[in-house]
Formats: C-alpha cells, sequence, structure tokens
C-alpha cells in the first residue's frame, strides 16, 4: 500500500497520457464537485468532449473555475493529460497566484497499457501515434517536475500500484479551527516586555519574569498580532516570552518581527 499525503487545500494535477487511468483515478479519490475535467468541459463548450477544436474553450473555463475554487480554498483536482510544460506551467502559475500549493500525481502507465485501454473507445479513435506522442513528452518531463514548481511529485509506474494507493489529506499548518478560545488579543508589543507583563498579569496570567514562562488562566489562551520588536528597551525578553507561551500551547502569534 502506498499512502500519498496531500494538503486539505492545493491544486492536484493529474499527469499522464490517454488511457493511463486519470479519470479512473480522480473519480476513486476525490469528490465529483473537486474534479476539473479537459473531456468534460470540452463537452460543456461543444457537446463534444473529443472536439478538439473545442480545447482552448475547454481550458478556459477550466482555469477560470479551478481560480475561483482555489480562492475559497478548495481542494481541486485537474483531470487532464497535462504532459506538456506549458499546461503544466499555467496550472502552477495559477495555484500561486491563489498562495495555494500544488502537487503533481502522474500515472506513468506504459505505452501497452494505454492502447489496450483505448481500444473501443468511441472517443479514443485519435491513433496510436498520438499515445505515443504523449509518452515521449511524460518522458522528458519526468526529472524536471520537482523543479517546475510542484510541492511534491508523486509517480505511479503499474496499474498494481494504482490501485493499492490510499490519499489521505492532512491539515494546512495554518487551519486553526480547533481554536475555539476564550482569546486575549495583544497587538504591537514593541519590544516593551515590563508593559507585556503587567498586561498579562492584569489578565490573570501568572509570569515567572526570570524564567520567561507563563500560566493562563484556566481555558484562556492569548494571540499575539502587530510587531513583537522595534523600539522598546527589552526585545530578546519579549521574544523569549511569547515564544515560550506559543511553544507551550498558551498563545498564537501572527506576526513576529
Amino acid at each position: 500500500m502506498t499512502t500519498i499525503a496531500i494538503p486539505e487545500s492545493c491544486l492536484v494535477v493529474l499527469i499522464g497520457a490517454s488511457g493511463s487511468g486519470k479519470s479512473t483515478f480522480a473519480h476513486h479519490h476525490f469528490l465529483p464537485t473537486e474534479i476539473l475535467s479537459s473531456d468534460t468541459l470540452r463537452a460543456w463548450v461543444s457537446d463534444d468532449e473529443s472536439d478538439q477544436s473545442a480545447s482552448q474553450d475547454a481550458f478556459d473555463v477550466l482555469h477560470t473555475i479551478a481560480k475561483k475554487r482555489l480562492a475559497r480554498m478548495k481542494l481541486t483536482v485537474i483531470d487532464a493529460t497535462n504532459v506538456q510544460p506549458e499546461a503544466r506551467r499555467r496550472l502552477v502559475e495559477l495555484a500561486q497566484s491563489q498562495h495555494t500549493l500544488s502537487v503533481a500525481i502522474v500515472l506513468n502507465m506504459s505505452e501497452k497499457v494505454c492502447l489496450e485501454r483505448n481500444i473501443g473507445r468511441a472517443n479514443r479513435d485519435f491513433g496510436d501515434h498520438v499515445i505515443k506522442r504523449q509518452r515521449q513528452q511524460l518522458y522528458q518531463s519526468l526529472h524536471g517536475l520537482e523543479r517546475e514548481g510542484f510541492r511534491a511529485v508523486h509517480i505511479l509506474k503499474s496499474p498494481q500500484q494504482v490501485a493499492d494507493v490510499s490519499i489521505i489529506r492532512e491539515p494546512l499548518w495554518c487551519n486553526l479551527k480547533h481554536e475555539t478560545g476564550p482569546f486575549d488579543i495583544i497587538g504591537d508589543i514593541h519590544g516593551c516586555y515590563d508593559e507585556l507583563v503587567l498586561l498579562l498579569k492584569k489578565l490573570g496570567y501568572e509570569v515567572n519574569s526570570e524564567t520567561h514562562h507563563v500560566i493562563p488562566p484556566e481555558g484562556r489562551k492569548a494571540i499575539f498580532v502587530g510587531d513583537l520588536i522595534d523600539r522598546g528597551l527589552r526585545t530578546p525578553d519579549v521574544l523569549k516570552l511569547v515564544m515560550n507561551m506559543v511553544k507551550e500551547g498558551h498563545a498564537l502569534c501572527g506576526w513576529q518581527s
């Protein structure tokens, strides 16, 4: 069993020749609403998913929807061949523009497997040469994918590997939905350690000024926002105290410089 960990909110780019099993893989591991298929969008704009003349319009729609989803921090899966560097570059740039990570999952199936799967598929009568060209483009790209800007690249090399994959979604480091408070929000300390200690004590925190350790009131947590340093005379002490509070789970810090 191979486990692939992906961020709970990211752009997943499936890469592989026609017949490699991308659509089946996508529908097995992701919600229908999370998948943007080039074939489906080609059908939306032309009523024919195999109409290559509609590809530009289809991908325009795909990128528009992907951008909207990523802006809402929704996991988005691109189901297209994506064997061309330019196609992948546009997707990576799209993710970066929305401050989102991108992950590549490559279905590097053999030419034989791809050809056998396309036999008898009504919308895949484009000839063996197309798959051979796509496989060649993929082969030329494999060793450079990590340099294209993907946070992670996962390569599956056989149908058995694909069948044995398990995908888990990891929370983003900034996902703090589990924090429920109550919170004491403290802003712009600016290196003023004595004033910070006075404020914390007034809020009910126990402060040991020698060890820079703090015990909060039951169930409470401090949130530091704004500048911790600058102007005040005791910046190192401020940093030690806040860092200890964060380390011990007594505080969250949104800005430390």
